[in-house]
C-alpha cells in the first residue's frame, strides 16, 4: 500500500518543479523516497543528508502536510526583520543576555512571529555587533569615584617622574600546582575531544613581584609566605634594581604593605613612596594582567607529573619574559579600564 496518495505524489512533484530553493527540493525529493520504499540510509546517502533531518522532514510532512514541508527557516542571508525591530532586538538583548541562540530564535518567534533557524539566529547576532563571550566579574564593593580619584594621583604623579623616577606596581599570586582547564579551538564530536590529565596536588608557590612600568623589569620572588618579611625582600630587590631616583610602588591594601616593619624601611629610604590603591581595584594593578598572562602562557590545558617540575617552568617564565615581548608590550600599558557602578 503506498504512503501516500496520488493527490499528494502530484502536488509534490509540482512543488519540486516549480521551487528555485534547493533545500526545498531536497525536503520533496526525500518524501517521495520514502514513498517509493528507499531508506532512510540510502536517503541520506543520496541527498547527503543526515538521517535525523531525514526523519524530521517526514514528521514535519506528517504533521502539517505542504505547508509543514515547506516551511523554511531562515538561516541567514538577508534578514526577515525589519531595520526597527532589529533595533529592538538588540536594545533587549544588550539589558537580557541570550545564552543560547536558540533562546535567540524562541524570543524572534514569539515577539515577531518570525521563524529563525539557530544558524540564521547566530549570523544575525553576528550582524548586530554580538559575540559568543562570558561577562566579566568584577567586585561587588568597588568604588568608581575612590577609582576615578586614584588614576587623577596617578597621572599627576607620572607627569612629575624625574629622569631617574620609576614606577613598580606590585602584588602577590598563589599558582597552584594542579591543571587548570581552559577554552580552546577543538575539531567538533565526541571522536575529537582533548582530554589532559589532572592531579590531586594541593601544593602552590607564593610568588611576589614588581613590575617597572615604563621597560617591564620585572622581579618575582619565589616564597615560603607572603608577608611582611617577603616584603621587605622584595623591597630590598627594588632597591639593589634601582639606585638612584625615587621609586613610586603602586599596591593594593594587604595587609602586609601596612605592616610596621615596612612603614620603618620606608622610612629609612625615603626616596620610595607608596601609592596604595583603592580596595577592590585589581583593574588598577597592572602586574594582575602579568599573572593572567602566566597562566594563559603556563598552567592552562598543561599537566605536570611533579611539583618539581611545575615550580621550574614557572620560575624559568619569569626569568625569560623578553620572549614574550611583542605580546606583553601591548599588554602591559597603563591604559586602564574602570569599572561601572
Amino acid at each position: 500500500m503506498d504512503i501516500l496518495t496520488e493527490k499528494q505524489v502530484l502536488e509534490l512533484k509540482i512543488a519540486h518543479k516549480q521551487t528555485r530553493e534547493k533545500r526545498v527540493a531536497d525536503r520533496i525529493k526525500a518524501i517521495l523516497m520514502v514513498h517509493m520504499g528507499f531508506t532512510y540510509e540510502q536517503i541520506k546517502q543520496t541527498l547527503l543528508l543526515d538521517d535525523v533531518t531525514v526523519r524530521r522532514y517526514w514528521k514535519q510532512y506528517q504533521s502539517r502536510s505542504m505547508a509543514g514541508l515547506l516551511e523554511y527557516r531562515y538561516s541567514g542571508g538577508s534578514s526577515h526583520l525589519t531595520g526597527l525591530q532589529e533595533t529592538e532586538l538588540k536594545v533587549f538583548f544588550r539589558e537580557h543576555t541570550p545564552q543560547t541562540a536558540k533562546a535567540v530564535v524562541d524570543h524572534i518567534t514569539k515577539t515577531y512571529n518570525i521563524s529563525y533557524s539557530v544558524l540564521g539566529a547566530t549570523k544575525l547576532l553576528h550582524r548586530l555587533g554580538f559575540v559568543y563571550k562570558k561577562p566579566k566579574v568584577i567586585p561587588g564593593k568597588l568604588d568608581r569615584f575612590k577609582q576615578e580619584e586614584f588614576l587623577k594621583t596617578y597621572k599627576e604623579t607620572k607627569a612629575q617622574l624625574g629622569v631617574r623616577d620609576h614606577i613598580y606596581f606590585l602584588d602577590a599570586t598563589h599558582p597552584q600546582h594542579n591543571t587548570r582547564l581552559s577554552y580552546g579551538w577543538i575539531l567538533k564530536g565526541k571522536e575529537n575531544d582533548k582530554f589532559i590529565k589532572t592531579n590531586s596536588g594541593r601544593a602552590r608557590l607564593n610568588l611576589h613581584g614588581a613590575l617597572r612600568l615604563d621597560d617591564r623589569a620585572t622581579i618575582v620572588l619565589d616564597e615560603e609566605t607572603i608577608d611582611t618579611i617577603s616584603t621587605l625582600r622584595l623591597l630590598r630587590a627594588i632597591d639593589h634594581q634601582q639606585r638612584l631616583g625615587n621609586v613610586y610602588l603602586i599596591l593594593d591594601n594587604a595587609s602586609y604593605y601596612h605592616a610596621g616593619l615596612v612603614k620603618q624601611w620606608v622610612l629609612f629610604h625615603p626616596r620610595f613612596k607608596l601609592l596604595f590603591l583603592p580596595t577592590y581595584s585589581p583593574n588598577l594593578n597592572i602586574i594582575e594582567r602579568l599573572w593572567r598572562f602566566f597562566h594563559q602562557k603556563i598552567t592552562h590545558n598543561r599537566y605536570f607529573e611533579t611539583f618539581g617540575e611545575f615550580k621550574t617552568t614557572s620560575l624559568d617564565f619569569f626569568k625569560n619574559l623578553n620572549l614574550y615581548e611583542k605580546e606583553l608590550t601591548t599588554l602591559l600599558t597603563d591604559n586602564f579600564q574602570l569599572y561601572p557602578t
